[in-house]
């Protein structure tokens, strides 16, 4: 670590103006480096340092993060520096210190909610089958009662009782939501190590090459190298679930900060590289997302949704050419499987290369195994196909690559409902195009654009009374849909009621994008006509 330096008395105001600047920015690096200077040169303001180790621990700057909060009071630590210096005692050995740290009474924030589960894997890691009950201690409705079945199922296999271990571990995954891949890995690893390959097999049930390459190494008897077996690497996993977890409140800071905790806690694991990345990514740190995302090797069984979340990024930042090199190259390789063809789709789709973005779709449905053409992932791949060629203006094979994906799943009313409202588009079949969407409606009630198609169905069938209706409901489902009012608007303007018909369109404006907007602005302004009537 670059020594910090103490800046002379006349820069300090300077000093202090620049790492503003560079938090205002989102140079948590620089920022962190600046107020470190600033807290060396006045090492009685405690402000400026727990600014310095706010932005070391947001950049990841571990060694001044460290240097700073161990100058600091107990007292003056937040709550993720303070995570950060159990991390390392964890790191190097030093339970005891940890717990005390944890567990001390009266420090605020109350941490003492993490003692079980450090305590839990100390006692793993001696023999002691006292684990199972200490892991227990953690309460259902506290922060980490959502990851007690994950750890219990962990615990139960480390100490060789897998058997009790397994409904453990499927409640586990199935709750595990999108950190799906990452816990089926680590559970399949720990059945592994306690010499239980059948049940190490089960947890890696599922599509995508990195199960894949995960069986084939479990069933040739060797590590996948996931195992959650220590405390620290114990607390690293529970720390990216709660970044996650608290990710959908407002404050993004704690976040960003308990995943680069994790990091340090755990530097080989890749999921922490991915939801920092994303975490970042949301805060608009694109560079700092990036460089997140690029640490995943390419060999690592997670390498799909880092590339995943690369090319997502880089296309929010319109660097097009640089996300399609990505996904070319990923579809390109000689393993490359239907995961790389759709995010290839998916690339050409946000360029609004509609023709390619078909045929990598397509090229997704061939690559899928032989037990894949029934599966969700082949008649999503279809659906893909079909919405990319009706924007290429290519409306024959995109009905032909709907139907196929109805073929393989008839009841599935987001196919019933695009190939339904398409038929109305091009007026083709329209009997056919409203049992389409009725049935797709009775299937998913709840669903507004479902019911806005059932609505415009009726319109075109000429049965606006009913249209006005079902479209004032599905309004009602999603106000912000523009299409919805839109098409609220022409049905309520048909039936002679034309200032609500204005109040529907100028709500659809709001949210209407380029094309759309101009079309109802001309209704607004001058009534419907065959010219502006929506499609």
């Amino acid at each position: 670590m670059a020594a910090v330096r103490r800046p002379p008395g006349d820069d300090l105001l300077r000093t202090y103006v620049q790492a503003r600047a560079a938090e205002a920015v989102g140079d948590e690096a620089r920022a962190a480096q600046l107020f470190a200077g600033l807290a060396a040169a006045d090492p009685a303001d405690p402000t400026i340092a727990q600014r310095a180790l706010d932005g070391a621990i947001a950049a990841g700057n571990f060694p001044l993060a460290l240097k700073v909060a161990r100058g600091l009071p107990a007292k003056e630590l937040s709550l993720d520096a303070r995570l950060l210096l159990v991390a390392d005692d964890l790191r190097a050995g030093r339970v005891t210190p940890a717990l005390a740290s944890l567990e001390t009474p009266g420090q605020t924030p109350d941490l003492s909610f993490m003692g079980p589960l450090v305590r839990a894997w100390d006692q793993v890691m001696r023999g002691d089958a006292g684990a199972v009950t200490t892991i227990g201690l953690i309460p259902a409705n506290g922060p980490l009662g959502a990851f007690v079945p994950e750890q219990r199922a962990l615990i139960l296999a480390a100490l060789n009782r897998s058997a009790e271990a397994e409904p453990f571990a499927r409640r586990a995954v199935a709750s595990a939501g999108g950190r799906e891949t990452r816990v089926r890995l680590e559970l399949a690893e720990a059945f592994r190590a306690a010499g239980d390959r059948p049940r190490a097999l089960v947890m890696l049930e599922g599509q995508g090459r990195g199960l894949a390459v995960a069986r084939g190494r479990i069933a040739a008897g060797q590590s996948i190298g996931r195992r959650i077996d220590t405390p620290v690497s114990a607390l690293a996993e529970v720390l990216l679930g709660l970044a996650i977890s608290l990710n959908r409140q407002d404050d993004q800071a704690l976040p960003i900060a308990l995943a680069q905790v994790a990091r340090y806690a755990m530097p080989d694991n890749s999921e922490s590289s991915i939801v920092l990345g994303l975490l970042l990514d949301q805060a608009g740190r694109s560079n700092d997302a990036l460089a997140a995302f690029a640490t995943v090797p390419a060999d690592d069984f997670l390498i799909a949704q880092a590339r995943d979340a690369r090319v997502r990024s880089l296309l929010k930042e319109r660097r097009d050419d640089d996300a399609l090199a990505i996904a070319r190259a990923a579809a390109s390789a000689r393993d490359a499987d239907s995961v790389d063809f759709v995010r290839l789709g998916d690339t050409y789709e946000a360029m609004e290369r509609h023709g390619e973005a078909a045929d990598a779709y397509l090229r997704a449905v061939a690559a899928m195994p032989a037990s894949g053409p029934g599966s969700s992932e082949a008649w999503t791949a279809y659906l893909l196909a079909g919405s990319s060629l009706e924007e290429a203006g290519r409306w024959p094979e995109a009905r032909a690559a709907v139907e196929k994906a109805i073929t393989l799943a008839p009841d599935q009313p987001l196919l019933l409902n695009f190939l339904g409202y398409a038929k109305l588009t091009h007026g083709e079949d329209i009997d056919a195009a409203e049992a389409m969407i009725r049935k797709a409606s009775e299937l998913r009630p709840s669903d507004a654009s479902i019911t806005d198609s059932l609505g415009w169905a009726l319109y075109k069938r000429g049965k606006v009374s009913e249209a006005i209706a079902t479209l004032e409901k599905a309004a009602a489902g999603d106000p912000a849909q523009s299409e919805i009012g839109e098409h609220l608007g022409d049905a309520l303007y048909t039936a002679g009621r034309r200032f609500e018909a204005r109040f529907a369109w100028r709500a659809a404006l709001v949210t209407a994008e380029d094309k759309e907007a101009a079309r109802i602005k001309a209704k607004i302004e001058q009534g419907l006509g065959p010219a502006t009537a929506a499609p």
